[in-house]
């Protein structure tokens, strides 16, 4: 059997096929369309209230749902059978009642849990809406920037990764640090770089109000929303936001420098690790947190990996692209070429400290 594409070129260059394995593939392709569309829906059923409504009131129709929401009962209805369909909801054909069960609930709702899913689907969604760019961009070798694209990515990175950085940044990775949190506790200046949104920033400042914060980023809306965020939270007499690139990080002696996954997202990493060796204490910390990852491909070959590799490609590596040097490390770097880069920038001790199924924390120091 042979199969003859488009432009006339033998697909499987003379090779057998085994039609059970040719379905098997597309059926699994077909999961994977709906798994692509389940995006849309996570966001949207975040968006409209849809998820918080079913845990609160449990067992319902789409009638009360849509009446409660305030929404459309079609839209209910159909958006209710494509969760249940994808196993997000439980469907009892007697009563025709939708419930969301607990495991669900918790990561669909509750936002200050690492299980929390909504920000993940959130800024999934917002990389594919600019997929037509990265597309030309492929052709071309131009990149794409992180400022350029749908706020839904900005949004949904922040909702992602917080909870991740409330459950561990402050319980188990700064005490990973080597007499860290004892210089923190005492006073202490810190930078963390390529801040966003401010939640790492604002999350160790509440923690250790003895120490001040500088917290900056290139994105000049992120700043806006993060100095907001650090009048909410009552913490402005210790912290700052900064609009400024990595390699002109501002202030020198800091006794802790943090980087939450960005690194790999810069275009001169090396010259950004130059600017934090310049800007750092003798006796300083650089805290690099960055995708969990290994070295080779192999070892990046499930889930996790395939996520990260997803965003590398679409929003990751064209960011690097669309800066000067454009070293374009990738979202999977690994720990060899994280090392790499903090030892090509002066640094001497590196080592992996802690770890969690999607991140892994670097210490690094002169």
């Amino acid at each position: 059997m042979s199969t003859t594409t488009e432009q006339g070129v033998d697909a499987t260059a003379g090779q057998a096929v085994d039609h059970d394995k040719l379905m098997q593939f597309v059926f699994r392709a077909v999961d994977e369309v709906g798994a692509t569309l389940n995006a849309a829906l996570v966001v949207m059923g975040d968006k409209l209230g849809y998820y918080r409504d079913l845990a609160t009131h449990g067992a319902t129709d789409s009638r009360g749902l849509a009446e409660r929401t305030g929404t459309s009962e079609p839209y209910a209805r159909e958006w209710l059978n494509a969760q249940a369909a994808g196993g997000y909801v439980d469907y009892e054909p007697q009563r025709g009642t939708y419930r969301l069960p607990p495991e669900q609930a918790v990561a669909l709702t509750q936002e200050d849990s690492p299980a929390f899913l909504p920000g993940f689907f959130q800024i999934a969604l917002g990389t594919v809406h600019g997929s037509p760019h990265i597309l030309e961009a492929a052709r071309s070798g131009a990149g794409f920037g992180w400022h350029e694209h749908d706020p839904d990515v900005h949004i949904g990175c922040e909702r992602f990764f917080r909870p991740s950085y409330q459950a561990h940044l402050v319980d188990s990775w700064l005490p990973a640090l080597e007499g860290v949190v004892d210089r923190l506790r005492q006073g202490i200046s810190v930078a963390d770089v390529g801040c966003g949104h401010g939640a790492s920033t604002i999350l160790m400042a509440q923690a250790f109000p003895n120490s001040t914060f500088v917290g900056s980023d290139y994105h000049a809306e992120s700043i806006e929303t993060a100095r907001a965020r650090a009048a909410e939270a009552g913490v402005s007499d210790r912290v700052r936001f900064e609009v400024a690139p990595a390699h002109a990080v501002p202030g020198t002696g800091y006794g802790l420098v943090t980087m939450f996954d960005c690194l790999h997202d810069m275009g001169d990493p090396v010259g950004a690790a130059e600017r934090v060796r310049q800007a750092i204490a003798e006796d300083g910390t650089w805290m690099v947190v960055e995708p969990m990852s290994g070295d080779h491909v192999e070892d990046n070959l499930n889930p996790v990996g395939r996520a990260y590799y997803g965003f590398s490609t679409l929003l990751c590596t064209p960011s690097s692209l669309a800066q000067d040097e454009g070293m374009a490390l990738g979202t999977q770097a690994g720990p060899a070429r994280i090392r790499a880069v903090t030892t090509a920038a002066g640094f001497t001790r590196f080592a992996r400290v802690a770890q969690t199924p999607f991140n892994q924390v670097f210490e690094v120091r002169p």
